[in-house]
This record gives structure tokens, sequence and C-alpha cells, in this order.
């Protein structure tokens, strides 16, 4: 594929707002979760929250996207210069010429969850403020940011679970390479709600300490809130144009579906190794060529045992690799945009994530898997997203200086 520039991008999570306040995070090794205390939520959890979302008021223009969801986006979208970046690129591009690209699972799902608290006592009527289309529509998200900005070109939602927001850079390169648009807005946003609490619990998936990837005493996950961004643009060409050394490009996209299992990887994580040979196979890389993983790692039993395995068959043990879910928690949809913003940051800053929270390693999982940051050069960098139904995502990244 023809690589394609990350202008700008931002992250928003439990670990901090913005790019300073991420990276400071990674580099202290410091955790986002914390005992749950979400909303009425009465479950023996940790959960990694974002502060000072209910706080975020939208524009009155855009009163009618206001959720949970849409305000943490709108916090997102706040952070590194990203909005004026957006802004710089539709006086450059034309409003119709900058898609929207965005991964969610729960959407606002809080938003029906609160107005159901409502319902009319004699009808169960929903309360007449609540509206479903720009809120707990899946594609309020995508809505909500083209209105934002003002943007007439395409918006799309991928909502494939926890390889929603790593797809959308597939969509945004087709459109680009096709003609469609000339940047994209890609990335994810995802909100703690009730229902995604409760599920994740009836489904045995929930751990009561803070998550512990990749170690022999894995019990579960803990869910985080994010709100993750990228400006996607074609690498410039003229001279004067030239990019930073320390410029980070998209190199290589894999995905696959192995359909094993609604929500259990195939055993042998056939599909994660097939995402990750297609990633390398379109970036036109060797394994060898990769220096570091950000591994999917949600820290339950059959994920970790899975993803190891295909790791190690395609890149044995000598490749550095973590989970960052123990400092920012699963946050489902807008997980693959959060961690290629991570992926971003270690090319950037030569820095590789420990996993933290993880006391023992699984003996049976042979990897390279970090317990302490290790500071080195990096190239190229590989970030694995995979969802509930076998949907996969693996995603190649580059500093553009050492290609």
């Amino acid at each position: 594929m023809n690589p394609l520039w990350l202008s700008h991008f931002t992250a928003t999570s439990s670990i901090g707002r913005g790019l300073e306040q991420t990276l400071s995070a990674l580099r202290q090794r410091r955790t986002g979760l914390a005992p749950c205390t979400f909303d009425t939520v009465d479950l023996a959890t940790y959960t990694g929250e974002v502060a000072g979302v209910d706080a975020v008021q939208l524009p009155a223009r855009l009163a009618d996207f206001d959720c949970r969801n849409n305000r943490l986006a709108q916090l997102g979208l706040m952070q590194d210069g990203f909005a004026g970046a957006v802004h710089a690129a539709i006086a450059k591009y034309g409003a119709q010429r900058i898609g929207v690209f965005l991964g969610t699972s729960t959407s606002g799902i809080l938003q029906t969850e609160l107005a159901y608290r409502r319902r009319d006592p004699d009808t169960g009527a929903l309360p007449a403020d609540f509206i479903y289309g720009t809120t707990h529509n899946t594609f309020s998200v995508a809505d909500f940011t083209r209105h934002y900005f003002g943007l007439t070109g395409p918006a799309v939602v991928v909502s494939s679970a926890c390889s929603s927001s790593a797809k959308v850079f597939s969509s945004a390169r087709r459109m680009i390479e096709a003609g469609l648009i000339d940047a994209a807005v890609v990335g994810g946003v995802d909100t703690l709600c009730l229902t995604t609490l409760y599920g994740f619990n009836s489904l045995g998936l929930i751990a009561e300490q803070a998550c512990r990837p990749y170690d022999a005493q894995r019990n579960g996950l803990s869910i985080g809130e994010a709100a993750a961004f990228a400006l996607l643009e074609r690498v410039p060409q003229h001279p004067r144009d030239n990019l930073n050394p320390d410029a980070v490009l998209l190199l290589g996209i894999g995905e696959s579906s192995d359909a094993y299992h609604m929500s259990s990887p195939h055993p042998d994580g056939l599909g994660a190794r097939m995402a990750m040979q297609d990633a390398l196979k379109m970036a036109g890389l060797q394994p060898s060529e990769i220096d570091y993983i950000n591994l999917h790692g949600t820290a339950t039993q059959s994920n970790d045992a899975a993803e190891g395995k295909a790791v190690a068959a395609i890149f044995g043990h000598g490749t550095p690799c973590s989970s960052t879910k123990g400092a920012t928690g699963h946050t489902l949809g807008a997980a693959g945009g959060l961690e290629a913003v991570i992926c971003a940051l270690a090319l950037q800053h030569g820095l590789l994530p420990a996993g933290i929270n993880t006391r023992q390693l699984d003996p049976s999982i042979d990897l390279d898997y970090l317990l302490d940051n290790r500071d080195q050069a990096v190239a190229r960098v590989l970030s694995n997203s995979f969802g509930f139904g076998g949907t996969n995502c693996s995603l190649i990244f580059g500093r553009k200086d050492r290609l």
C-alpha cells in the first residue's frame, strides 16, 4: 500500500487528557484503573473512567447530540491542537474532501439507560427529550464529529466490537486510495455504561482487581473508556512539504474474520495470525523488521493464550511486546484507536511501554513480554485489535526517518 501520514493525533483516557499526560503515565507506569464507582453499578471490579466528562458542555447548536459518548468525543477533540489541525485541513482540501471514520461499541447506550429510569409510570413511554438517533445510535459519534467541524464528506461508523477503531484505518485508506477523499478523521470513542459492565460480568469476564494481561493468574478484564483520533493524509510529495523526521506513517493493515465463536477467539489464534500476516504482507515487511507489538491483551484466559500462540507462531520469542490495557483498561470500540496513538508515541519517543499490573508471566506463553519500560530506537510497530465474533485487525506504523 501507499503509506499514509498521521499528521496529527491525540488520545484521552483514564491515564490522561492528550499526548503529554498519556506519555507521562506510560513512562511512570501509572494505571488509570480504580475501584468502580460509576453511576449505580454494584460490581466488585475496576474501571478506567475519564474524569470530568459529565462537566463537558456541547455547543448549543449540537444539543441534540448530548450524551456521555459525544461529550467524551468533544473532550478528546479539544486536545493537542487536533481541532485546529482539522480546520487547517478543511482550508486545504475542502469540507467535502475530508471523511470521518470512527469506531464505537457502546455508543450512547448510557443515554438510553438513563431515559428508561424516567419512563412514564402509566404508559411506559420514554421521555420526550430522549433522542435515539443522535445519542444511542452507533452513527451518532461520527455524525456529531462531522457537525462539530462542518465536514460534508463521507462519514462511517464501524462497530465490530473491540476491533472497531482499528478497522476504521482500513475504511479510510480505501476511500483515500480510490480518490474519493483527500484526508480522514479516524479513531474511536467508547464510554462506560451499565449494559457493558453487567454484560461482561454475566460472561464471567470481569476481574475483581485491576486487570493483569498475560499473568499466570489473570482472571478477566477491566473496562475503560477513551476517545482517540488521528488525521490521516497522503504523504506529501512536494519537496517543500517534507515531513518531520519523527513523522508517523501507516504502513500496513491486516483484517480477518475467523468466526470461530461469538465471544471466544479461535484457540490457536487463527484469525489473529491471518490479520498479522496480512498486515506484514501489505507493508512489505518481514516479522524481524517489527520492533514492538502492542498486544490486544485483554487479560482473559482465552484471549491472551490464543493471541500468544499467534504472535509466537509468526514472531517467535524475540520481538518485544506488551499490553497497555493494564494502564487504560479495555476501552472496547476505542481500543484500536487509543493503542494506535500509544504506538505513535512509542515511535516518536523511543519508549516500549511495560505491561503493568502483571506480576508473574504465564509460562505457557513464550513471548518477550515487557514487565519494565524499555528505551530504544523504534522504526516499526504493530498493534493488534481483536473483537467478538472473530473480527480481527492488525495495524503497522513506522517512523519516517527510520524506514
